[in-house]
């Protein structure tokens, strides 16, 4: 017997979840817990670009044979010019993406390139994060500290934070959220972000960027400032990306991992270490998605629409989170809660505590994460009121 010994270990909560959620009888039931865009009807549905887009490839696509360790060259280009512009000096020989499956293909592969290339190195993730941030670089042997991102009153901890990382050790990795922060919801000021930058200046700290929901929080070319200004500023960087929901291919697993580098040489070396640790993770990863991604991106007609579409998912979050807190005012809450107007993406920590999180579930049939986090887009907006009566009776 080879396997007698193997212990079950626990399953994702938020998956645990979706399982009592499903088995809920309650008629009026609402699911906030897990994250991916949900339209009016709690679907998650398959943009109108993407069908254009596939319908294209279904008619003209010639081969299914294997992309090669960094993936498609031209969705690595595209992708780069999306994430830091078209007209970045930077594209010319300092930087440049590794297709990945997904954005957690985009962390894996990173924290690998860390492990191998910059030995000794840890990781400072924000508290609280993804949960699978912590997982990931863990799994490839990098230390994992945290530095604070959220107070006891439910703010962004700048003060706090700039202080932790003031005394991370010199060459560590600091991961930061570009924009629409997982799970709080809660962004750094354009003046944040500038100190942030001295700190990582000064301790010679090098900056990942989780970068997986660009066009989700004030729009494409807004999201894309703070990683901008960091690639103008900084010799070296990391970015991952995902196409999972600015595109709504979650189940393509399309994403990537962009490498700036000091100078040509420099990328060409660190291009070549992720060639090899691809190759050992997934050897060349899955086409389809970034296929879709490429025609859409170098289409002009096929862009417009997509823009088009991913701004309506964007205008849609902003309205449900102003619609929940005017919904609120009429039980004298919308002052405790306007913070949820000021929040990004589809995620907001509420403020609610556990015990009141608890009792949404238990009495009312709604359902989000134990410490309060929200996804606001599984709000039908013909519900609010339903959710703001809830949320008043559990905050008696």
């Amino acid at each position: 017997m080879h396997f007698q010994q193997i212990e079950k270990v626990p399953g994702d909560p938020i998956f645990g979840l979706q399982e009592l959620y499903k088995n809920d009888p309650a008629s009026s039931k609402m699911e906030l817990a897990l994250g991916v865009y949900k339209d009016e009807h709690g679907n998650t549905p398959v943009l109108d670009v993407v069908k254009r887009a596939e319908q294209h490839l279904l008619e003209h696509e010639t081969s299914k044979s294997y992309i090669g360790s960094h993936g498609d060259p031209l969705f690595n280009q595209l992708i780069t010019r999306l994430v830091l512009g078209d007209n970045n000096p930077l594209l010319d020989q300092r930087a440049a993406a590794t297709q990945a499956p997904g954005g957690t293909g985009a962390l894996r592969l990173a924290a690998e390139f860390i492990a191998t290339c910059l030995p000794g190195r840890s990781i400072w993730i924000s508290d609280p994060s993804w949960p699978i941030h912590q997982t990931l670089f863990a799994a490839a042997g990098v230390e994992v500290k945290h530095y604070p991102y959220i107070d006891s009153h439910n703010q962004v901890a700048v003060d706090t934070l700039l202080d932790t990382l003031n005394r991370a050790t010199k060459g560590d990795v600091v991961l930061l959220h570009a924009c629409c922060h997982n799970p709080s919801g809660f962004d750094l000021t354009d003046h944040d972000w500038q100190r942030v930058l001295d700190v990582i200046k000064s301790r010679d700290l090098l900056p990942l960027l989780d970068f997986a929901y660009q066009g989700f929080g004030d729009g494409l070319e807004q999201d894309a400032s703070v990683v901008r200004l960091f690639a103008e500023q900084l010799p070296e960087l990391l970015i991952t990306h995902s196409c999972s929901k600015n595109f709504g291919l979650y189940r393509e697993r399309t994403g990537a991992l962009l490498v700036c580098a000091a100078n040509s040489d420099h990328l060409q070396a660190i291009r070549s270490q992720l060639a090899v640790a691809a190759r050992n993770l997934w050897s060349t990863p899955p086409s389809h998605g970034a296929a879709v991604v490429t025609h859409i991106l170098g289409n002009d007609e096929l862009r417009r629409q997509w823009t088009q579409e991913l701004e309506t998912m964007r205008q849609r979050i902003v309205r449900l989170r102003h619609g929940l807190v005017e919904a609120l005012g009429s039980y004298g809450l919308a002052e405790r809660f306007e913070h949820i107007t000021r929040q990004r993406g589809i995620f907001s920590y509420t403020g609610l505590s556990i015990p009141q999180v608890k009792r949404l579930q238990e009495e009312f049939s709604i359902y989000m994460v134990g410490r309060g986090r929200a996804n606001i887009t599984g709000i039908n907006s013909a519900h609010i009121d339903q959710l703001a009566t809830a949320i008043a009776h559990v905050c008696k």
